[in-house]
């Protein structure tokens, strides 16, 4: 059977600059991050049983496995066959990127799609990136099972470590086509420099601002929606007694 590092080519070493940026920023930012990240915690514990954090296994750089870590925002235990379906068809239409919290769904926590809609839901991740698995700026880790329906030439968006933000999110996002999301991941790949990655991380927070505000208008800042990528079975980080997919 060929492994995943098998469909990939040789990849590049990481810039010495990007690791430098992205260790900087989470420096920067964690003074603001960690009260946040703490209120979003109690948030999520007063609204719903289960653990606070979860991890969901993602694919990486040069096609590795590894754990992604979020906020939950939904409830434990829910599905991810009408995502995979959501996901199949996606791929092989030429349709742009609707996500499956325009429909809404139940199984989101009360205040989760706030918490989606404005990318804090991903604020974990940070460890991702201190590890070394991600980068502030890089292509969305993807799926294994999104993986498996690459094309070969589409796989070429994992010679970049993925990151929180990208070209992509800040080039149109759910506007976007699979194909197109694909070719912007391949030419941030290919284009990757400094100046790019510091303009990618000024565009975010308007986009993110600007998604907030058409999720409000659409009336789904509520307790019902679910995103593009739904999570897997919880396996808690931590107990409910100490600090916790």
């Amino acid at each position: 059977m060929m492994t995943f590092n098998q469909t990939i080519p040789g990849k590049a070493r990481v810039p010495r600059w990007k690791r430098g940026l992205d260790i900087s920023l989470v420096a920067i930012a964690l003074p603001l991050l960690i009260p946040l990240g703490l209120v979003i915690a109690a948030i999520i514990r007063l609204v719903s049983n289960g653990p606070i954090f979860f991890k969901q296994e993602r694919i990486g750089r040069g096609g590795q496995k590894f754990w992604c870590f979020k906020f939950r925002t939904m409830t434990t235990g829910a599905d991810t066959v009408s995502h995979q379906g959501h996901l199949r068809d996606l791929i092989q239409s030429d349709t742009p990127m609707k996500k499956m919290d325009s429909d809404g769904d139940s199984r989101i926590i009360p205040f989760g799609v706030f918490i989606r809609a404005l990318g804090l839901d991903e604020l974990p991740q940070l460890i991702n990136v201190v590890k070394g698995e991600m980068s502030i700026v890089g292509p969305r880790p993807c799926l294994p099972y999104e993986f498996e329906l690459y094309l070969p030439w589409q796989r070429a968006r994992c010679h970049a470590l993925p990151g929180l933000t990208g070209l992509w999110q800040v080039s149109g996002k759910n506007k976007t086509t699979f194909s197109e999301m694909i070719r912007l991941d391949i030419e941030y790949a290919n284009r990757c420099s400094l100046w790019l990655d510091l303009g990618i991380i000024f565009k975010t927070v308007p986009v993110l601002m600007s998604q907030a505000s058409d999720t409000q208008k659409k009336g789904t800042l509520t307790p019902k929606a679910i995103e593009a990528e739904p999570e897997l079975e919880p396996e808690a980080m931590f107990s409910a007694q100490a600090t916790n997919q």
